[in-house]
């Protein structure tokens, strides 16, 4: 019989062997930089660094550091006010209605358009029959080119050519409100109208944009299995418990990209209502942040202010991403992805 060894005498024994060297963990080498290895950090890292702190930091740290100063714009000389100019700005009337305006945009402009690009969305892709193949309307492909071709056109022809559709003597709307017998609707101004100019405004916003979101959208439900909406039919859940339940969870990024973009849009809004409205609309229903940022430095020759401004408006669309994202980690977003 073989001797049992104590496991006190076992450890002492084990420790008394000696250890190979392949046992012993390796301090792993640091090799040494080489021109390759430099160029490529050089290029692809120091150059798009480079880039964006000349380009897009830089910019932003002269804007705060001007909006800090009375400067004019054209004077080599001017003096440090400190915060005052954001106190000035945001004590003003005109400023901060323009701000409610921006904040009424940022609110109703996203939320209204991602609401109908997704049904748009959904009846392209998965919208169609109820039997056979998971499917979308017949030719969807045409009703996606002509839900795009907006985004296509310039904000400034979709102005003017809206504005022309408005007009109050020869627009289209009014003629064919009076030729169905609606008399109020003769001359009457949309745009002019303090009732009317911000409601017609956001209507032309959403048009713009609607057809864009609608394609982001199908990109992201086309790559979804089509097994997972039958299954889901098969089940018994209709067309909109399968969007509540399937749809939008599964394009949860594409619906928060959509939202910040949308949202940096409409916090800026400067094309659309600069040509539908250059001085404001009807008691400053339509004025935004980003117009009396541009009357404030080139009507006006306050370039501090408007640096202020444009400091605001840059802090608003900041808090306004943040929002976007905090909100979709409440609501069970993650950054990464988890296979079953």
């Amino acid at each position: 019989m073989s001797a049992t060894v104590p496991p006190s005498a076992a450890a002492e024994t084990a420790l008394e062997q000696p250890v190979s060297a392949a046992s012993v963990p390796r301090r792993r080498r640091h090799r040494p930089w080489t021109f390759d290895k430099v160029s490529f950090f050089a290029v692809f890292l120091g150059l798009p660094l480079a880039v964006y702190l000349i380009f897009v930091l830089s910019p932003f740290i002269q804007a705060f550091y001007y909006s800090l100063t009375n400067w004019g714009g054209f004077s080599a000389t001017f003096d440090f006010v400190g915060l005052a100019n954001y106190t000035k700005i945001l004590t003003d009337d005109l400023f901060t209605r323009a701000m409610l305006n921006n904040v009424v945009l940022a609110v109703l402009v996203p939320i209204v358009t991602i609401v109908l690009s997704l049904i748009l969305a959904t009846l392209l892709t998965v919208g169609g029959s109820s039997f056979g193949h998971t499917r979308g309307l017949g030719h969807s492909g045409f009703y996606r080119v002509a839900s795009f071709f907006p985004y296509c056109v310039p904000a400034v022809v979709i102005g003017l050519m809206w504005g022309q559709i408005f007009d109050p003597s020869h627009g289209l709307v009014n003629g064919l409100l009076t030729g169905i017998g609606i008399d109020q609707a003769k001359e009457f101004a949309w745009l002019g109208e303090r009732s009317t100019a911000m409601p017609i405004s956001i209507f032309i916003m959403i048009w713009a944009y609607v057809g864009f979101y609608m394609l982001l959208f199908v990109a992201g439900i086309k790559s979804i299995p089509a097994e997972i909406f039958e299954a889901a039919r098969i089940d018994g859940a209709g067309r909109f418990r399968t969007a509540i339940s399937i749809t939008i969870p599964l394009i949860r990024d594409n619906v928060q990209t959509a939202w910040i973009y949308l949202g940096i849009a409409s916090l800026d809004a400067f094309v659309y209502m600069s040509v539908l409205n250059p001085f404001g609309g009807p008691g400053n229903s339509t004025l935004v942040m980003s117009q009396q940022l541009f009357s404030t430095a080139f009507q006006k020759g306050q370039y501090g202010i408007a640096c202020a401004m444009g400091v605001v408006i840059a802090l608003m669309t900041m808090i306004f991403a943040g929002i976007i994202g905090l909100l979709n980690r409440l609501t069970g977003g993650k950054d990464t992805v988890r296979m079953a």
